[in-house]
C-alpha cells in the first residue's frame, strides 16, 4: 500500500481482518486530532526534513495486515482510461522499457524521514509516453494487488522523480516495501506511493483512494504539512 500499508499473510482471516480494523480505526483518529501537525512550514528548497518529520536510518514497515504475494511470472500492470494507447504489460515488457535510477528522500506521515533512496525501475514519462493521456485528463488513481487505492493529480504523478520502482538500494524490492513493483512519489507524503501496483487509471474527474476517504489530505505536501483533510 504505502507509508500505512499492508502487513503478513500467515494469521488467519479473522486475526487479520480485526488487525486492519483496529489499524485503521487508530490512523483515522491520528487523523481527526491532528497528530504530528506542527503548523510550520518549510521550503522544499532550503530544508530538507519537512516539519514534524524525524530522520530514520532504516526503512520501516507499516501495514494493515496483508503483504500480497505476486510472483514476476504473475505480475501485470494495467494502464488505463482516458488514455490514447490503453495496455497491460508483464514482467518482460515491463523490464524491456527504458530503466532509470533516481535518488529520492522519504516522508512517511507517521513523521519519519529517510534521505537518499536509490530506486530502479520505469519514470513516469516512459509510461506517459506509451499510453498518451487524453487532453482532458487531470488525476490519477493508483491500484494495488491488495486493493489499496490512492490517488494524485497528473501533474503530480508527470513530474521528473517520479517513477515505477522495482528496486531499492541496487536490490529488487522485497515483498514488504511493494514488490515485485511500487510506485515513489518522492514529494508527496509517502502514503501515495502505492506498494504492489497493478492499475493506474486516469481520469477527468479526481476520486479520493484509501486513506484520502479516512480523513487523510488529497494532495500529501510534506513541506506544507498536508497531513489530514
Amino acid at each position: 500500500m504505502s507509508d500505512k500499508d499492508d502487513g503478513a499473510t500467515t494469521r488467519p482471516d479473522g486475526i487479520v481482518g480485526e488487525v486492519k480494523r483496529k489499524l485503521i480505526d487508530t490512523k483515522r483518529k491520528w487523523a481527526e486530532q491532528g497528530r504530528g501537525l506542527t503548523g510550520q512550514t518549510a521550503r522544499a528548497e532550503a530544508e530538507r526534513l519537512p516539519p514534524g518529520q524525524r530522520l530514520v536510518t532504516n526503512f520501516p514497515v507499516l501495514d494493515l495486515g496483508i503483504q500480497p504475494a505476486v510472483a514476476t511470472s504473475d505480475w501485470e500492470l494495467t494502464i488505463a482510461g482516458a488514455v490514447e494507447n490503453p495496455l497491460t504489460l508483464r514482467w518482460a515488457d515491463f523490464q524491456a522499457l527504458p530503466q532509470v535510477r533516481l535518488t529520492s528522500d522519504i516522508h512517511c506521515v507517521t513523521t519519519w524521514s529517510r534521505y537518499d533512496n536509490a530506486w530502479d525501475g520505469v519514470s513516469a514519462f516512459a509510461l506517459l509516453d506509451l499510453v498518451r493521456p487524453k487532453p482532458e485528463v487531470l488525476h490519477v488513481l493508483l491500484h494495488s494487488y491488495d486493493g489499496y487505492t490512492t490517488n494524485i493529480d497528473l501533474a503530480g504523478f508527470a513530474d521528473d522523480d517520479v517513477l515505477l520502482a522495482h528496486s531499492w538500494q541496487g536490490e529488487p524490492l522485497t515483498r514488504e516495501h511493494g514488490g515485485p513493483v511500487r510506485l515513489v512519489i518522492p514529494k508527496r507524503y509517502f502514503w501515495k506511493s502505492a506498494k504492489w501496483i497493478r492499475r493506474i487509471e486516469f481520469s477527468a474527474a479526481d476520486a479520493p483512494g484509501f486513506w484520502e476517504m479516512r480523513g487523510y489530505h488529497n494532495e500529501a505536501d510534506p513541506f506544507t504539512e498536508e497531513r489530514y483533510s
